[in-house]
């Protein structure tokens, strides 16, 4: 690891005394200075006593709840870095831990790359904060979590995003595959900002360019042929709440001018008005294309897509998280019972099988779809291969791709790859493949600056890009 040149103070808080000698040996070996507390109420005291730049914060304490030991701490210093450690891997732990103000999250056992990583990235802010004074917003006390499901990685980093851009109003754009849950996501969002405003949601793709503009800006009586009163549009009816538009890579180029002009100016005129209405909804989008591809395209304003890509949420696609299958279908069993009265308990070994092995380019909506269709006709509480009737059939259930020549040597068919092989391989398609920095790909590898140059170094990559 390299070393820290400036001499920045870590406050570690856990009941566990041997990741509190270990973590301490570490960061001090790394540069840092370090205390330590065994409990929530002397740790709260050493930082009132002296303020350190980050505290790492371990969520069950054995004197009082690591939440409420995060929000003395914030009370104390709105600006304070804590980074929360904890066993538990659950999304509303996860959001609410960020949604509370903690500036990252780490599961145990501790990753000291992620770790390092994690403190980096703290120390950076701080720095950037202490520049320019009073950009946080106190984060709201009313959070709701939302009915997503994801243990995987991206799906905890998308939960920590969503506490994030929960405490403030800012822009986002949501892209993932058709099913994959962006509108889901934004109502999720919409709940821990402002709740009791509305949410409107627009898709761009279903309305006729003429209409698609008296929607979201309203028109005035006479404005056109069958305009016989005022009619509000959806940017006024959401007044504080959100307007998500959904399929926004459909939009013509004549209303991408003319939202980005909303974007920019936060006011708008009535289609016929001449009086300006301003906007105090916030703004969300959504797409299942590439924007950015579209950008260079010339298929989509490049001025808007900076503008509505403030914060990005991408949505991986079901067959890239197949650990979620089996809790999707708990969920989902249990939706699809309330409404239709039924008493289904889960799916037999064999569809399972089957559906670890599909490709699902219908993502979550599709197999809620296939759920919904098999509970209608099921006989019993445990569905079977006959209760899906299309299964195995090419118009619905397709084999997933074989890909295990990935894991094989080209020179011996057969032979497995070694583990480093495996790696540098891996390394290899994603810097060709991406247009990435390296600490972005550091980021997307989940590794730290110096772990990434060693295996840079390991493995004889050369990299030309900064």
């Amino acid at each position: 690891m390299v070393k820290v040149e400036i001499m920045a103070s870590i406050l570690v808080i856990d009941d566990d005394e041997s990741i509190v000698e270990t973590l301490d040996l570490y960061l001090t070996e790394e540069g840092y200075t370090v205390r330590t507390a065994l409990t929530g109420t002397d740790g709260l005291n050493k930082y009132v006593q002296e303020a350190s730049d980050v505290v790492i914060l371990d969520i069950r304490l054995p004197d009082v709840d690591g939440f409420a030991v995060l929000e003395d701490l914030k009370e104390e210093n709105e600006n304070v870095k804590v980074i929360m450690i904890t066993a538990f891997h659950d999304m509303e732990t996860t959001i609410n831990a960020m949604k509370g103000g903690a500036f990252d999250y780490i599961h145990k056992p501790v990753n000291v790359d992620e770790l390092d990583l994690a403190i980096k990235k703290a120390l950076k802010s701080l720095e950037m904060e202490k520049k320019i004074d009073g950009l946080l917003m106190e984060p709201s006390r009313n959070f709701r979590v939302g009915d997503i499901i994801g243990t995987g990685n991206e799906m905890r980093e998308i939960f920590k995003t969503i506490g994030t851009v929960s405490q403030s109003r800012t822009t986002v754009l949501i892209q993932g595959e058709s099913g994959t849950g962006k509108e889901l996501i934004a109502k999720v969002i919409h709940n821990n900002t402002s709740p009791d405003e509305p949410f409107i949601a627009v898709n761009c793709s279903a309305i006729v360019d003429t209409l698609l503009e008296s929607e979201l800006f309203g028109h005035e009586k006479g404005s056109f042929t069958g305009a016989v009163a005022r009619k509000l549009g959806k940017f006024e009816l959401a007044r504080f709440g959100t307007v998500f538009l959904d399929e926004i890579s459909e939009m013509s180029v004549n209303l991408q001018a003319k939202l980005l002009r909303v974007l920019q100016e936060m006011e708008f005129e009535r289609v016929g008005g001449k009086d300006t209405v301003k906007v105090h909804a916030r703004i969300m989008a959504a797409t299942n294309k590439d924007l950015r591809g579209m950008v260079k395209e010339g298929k989509f304003r490049d001025d808007l897509y900076y503008r509505l890509n403030i914060v990005a949420i991408n949505l991986p696609p079901l067959r890239s998280r197949r650990q979620d299958i089996a809790p999707l279908i708990d969920y989902l069993l249990s939706k699809i019972n309330l409404d239709l009265h039924k008493k289904i308990i889960g799916v037999s070994g064999e569809v399972m099988e089957i559906f670890m092995n599909y490709n699902w380019p219908g993502n979550v909506r599709e197999l809620e779809n296939l759920l919904v269709r098999a509970c209608v006709v099921a006989k019993g509480q445990v569905l079977g291969v006959s209760d899906f009737p299309d299964l195995g059939k090419d118009s619905a259930i397709l084999p997933v791709k074989d890909d295990t020549a990935d894991i094989f040597t080209p020179e011996e068919p057969g032979k497995f790859l070694t583990l480093d092989q495996v790696e540098e391989r891996y390394i290899r398609k994603i810097i060709k493949e991406t247009d990435k920095n390296k600490g972005e790909i550091c980021e997307t590898l989940g590794i730290s600056r110096p772990t990434f140059e060693r295996k840079l170094d390991k493995y004889g990559i050369s990299f030309e890009q900064e």
